[in-house]
């Protein structure tokens, strides 16, 4: 029996998981990160190091997407995965707690935690999108993507605001009494969240009338397709560039503009907020355009990055500017053109997943988000350290601000042009995206 698409409830009660797992994934990743470094007094490279684990172990993602092909049901491996990331969540909780004590078995404890963490993020993550490309409709997948990625921000956001009432006065025990609530509430609202959304048991996929084949097989075939691994090198791209951007802008805002902290703060929210503001024109925008959804998504995609690379080639100039140039404008500016790319490539990672006449939706998905994963840990770690390179080669802050911002400008345009190429072959090969729609619900 063919299901009927999901309306808005539908969608909200799927984005409630990413909810519940960007609530963990903010206390193992913040707040622990701060214990340890402010409380406990270790090198902020302890956890730095931890934090960068839990994104290594993501790069298995295509082989969680691979089994629940295999499986041809996507639930359980949300559930498993939040079932997984709430036990590293606690896991981590009871190291950081630890290291007071004994702090190299508190250290060996938070290996195992934040691997937990990254496994359970990936396997969850991954069979959601899978979720979502099977149940949403092709018209609504922008608007979606919008709604899903701001429910994990909405998890972040309240979990900052409920860790910051209940865990004063602080103690070890404190600590991991919040842990094991918050990781035993994520997972209750994970299981309700996604409870009879997928429907009964269809048949594993086939391939020639048998099952498809094992996951080096499948992973092969994937990565033979040009325009997976042109989306693949476009997603990567792109997160590396926009995660370099967030651990540059404060330090930039404070060296070249004098901000205070506070002001500095401010000029980060105001990034935020035009991510905001664009996923929610591209949203809006890409759910109306019902006629040729592929053009759209083409058009904000490329849009979204050429934006962004003018955006921060306007970062550069307001490096060497200085106090003069409009900064709070320009950064809410390059905010908007982010959120518009990001909106592009998470409705588009759902529609592209179920091409190819082999069916491996959860391989090419598994594949993106290792790719948004590598991406994301790397450019936030080469951001800083190229701000640093580039100051002690070029030996003043506002060059060496403006040719990071420059390098970054140039990541863009590359994932511009990776993007065009992608869609213009999408929209070419089925066009109005009615094809992509129909095999991704298969």
């Amino acid at each position: 029996m063919i299901q009927e698409p999901l309306g808005w409830l539908g969608i909200v009660r799927l984005g409630l998981v990413q909810t519940a797992l960007g609530a963990i994934v903010l206390i193992v990743t913040s707040t622990m990160n701060r214990v340890m470094v402010v409380e406990l007094a270790l090198p902020a490279f302890v956890p730095g190091l931890l934090v960068a684990l839990h994104y290594a172990v993501q790069l298995l993602r295509p082989r969680f997407g691979h089994g629940s092909d295999r499986g041809a049901r996507r639930t359980p491996w949300v559930i498993g995965g939040m079932a997984v990331l709430a036990l590293g969540g606690l896991t981590a909780g009871l190291a950081t707690a630890w290291m007071a004590t004994n702090l190299p078995a508190g250290i060996a404890l938070a290996v195992l935690g934040f691997t937990l963490v990254g496994l359970g993020v990936g396997a969850s993550g991954t069979a959601l999108l899978l979720l979502l490309s099977q149940r949403v409709a092709a018209e609504r997948r922008p608007a979606a993507a919008m709604i899903v990625w701001l429910m994990m921000l909405a998890g972040f956001a309240s979990t900052a605001v409920l860790i910051g009432k209940v865990l004063d006065p602080f103690s070890a025990e404190r600590l991991v009494m919040v842990t094991a609530g918050l990781a035993l509430g994520a997972l209750l609202l994970s299981v309700l969240a996604v409870r009879d959304v997928e429907g009964p048991l269809t048949a594993p996929s086939t391939v020639s009338g048998r099952q498809e084949a094992d996951f080096r097989t499948a992973l092969t075939y994937v990565w033979g397709e040009p325009s997976t691994r042109r989306f693949t090198m476009f997603v990567f791209a792109a997160m590396f560039a926009y995660s370099a951007q967030e651990l540059v802008l404060e330090p930039f805002a404070g060296n070249v503009f004098a901000s205070t902290p506070g002001q500095s703060a401010r000029v980060a929210g105001l990034l935020h907020g035009g991510v905001f503001s664009g996923m929610l024109l591209a949203a809006i925008i890409g759910s109306l355009s019902r006629g040729r959804p592929w053009g759209a998504m083409r058009h904000w995609a490329t849009g979204g990055c050429t934006g962004s690379a003018l955006a921060m080639l306007a970062m550069a100039l307001a490096s060497l500017a200085g106090p003069p140039w409009p900064l709070r404008p320009t950064v809410f500016l390059l905010g908007m053109a982010d959120g518009a790319f990001v909106t592009a490539a998470i409705s588009s990672m759902m529609s592209l997943s179920g091409q190819g006449r082999l069916s491996s939706s959860g391989v090419r998905m598994g594949l993106w988000g290792a790719a948004q994963a590598f991406g994301f840990a790397l450019g936030g770690l080469a951001g800083s350290l190229a701000s640093d390179i580039a100051r002690s080669m070029l030996g003043h802050p506002a060059l060496a601000y403006a040719a990071v911002f420059t390098g970054e400008a140039a990541l863009f345009v590359v994932a511009a042009w990776l993007a065009a190429q992608v869609f213009r072959e999408a929209e070419a090969r089925l066009p109005g995206g009615v094809s992509v729609a129909a095999n991704a619900g298969r």
